[in-house]
């Protein structure tokens, strides 16, 4: 049976990020799934990327999201969501004037090295593997 006090998070592994995008805050993990509470700030974007090993749930909670999930160009509010599936190009993007929230459900891989960025607006590379 879970624990109701939710999963253990590694000590070594940082719970707070800060991106040129904005930053993230790690709510929770297991061994197969990662919760992050995402803000972006107004105007900016992630990288175009996708992934190998994980597939991505994304909720706005907050502001107006522009999703990138390969051929499709999603608009979504508050109490919206989608979802990216493993190997599918994405980006999501903040192109409203307020602080952009989303709830990332990550599942798979659930690493940085798992991330191939095609496209980055801060000149980050996808690290050799």
């Amino acid at each position: 049976m879970a624990s109701l006090e939710g999963p253990e998070i590694p000590a070594s592994e940082p719970t707070y990020d800060e991106r040129p995008w904005g930053a993230w805050e790690l709510l929770g993990e297991g061994p197969n799934y990662k919760i992050k509470r995402l803000v972006i700030r107004p105007g900016h974007r992630l990288s175009l990327q996708y992934h190998h090993r994980r597939s991505e749930h994304w909720v706005v909670v907050q502001g107006e999201a522009l999703v990138q999930r390969g051929d499709e160009t999603l608009h979504l509010k508050p109490d919206e969501s989608c979802y990216i599936p493993v190997r599918v190009v994405h980006r999501i993007a903040n192109p409203g004037p307020e602080p952009l929230v989303i709830i990332e459900v990550q599942f798979g891989h659930c690493r940085e090295d798992d991330i191939v960025r095609i496209e980055d607006d801060y000149g980050r590379a996808t690290p050799a593997r």
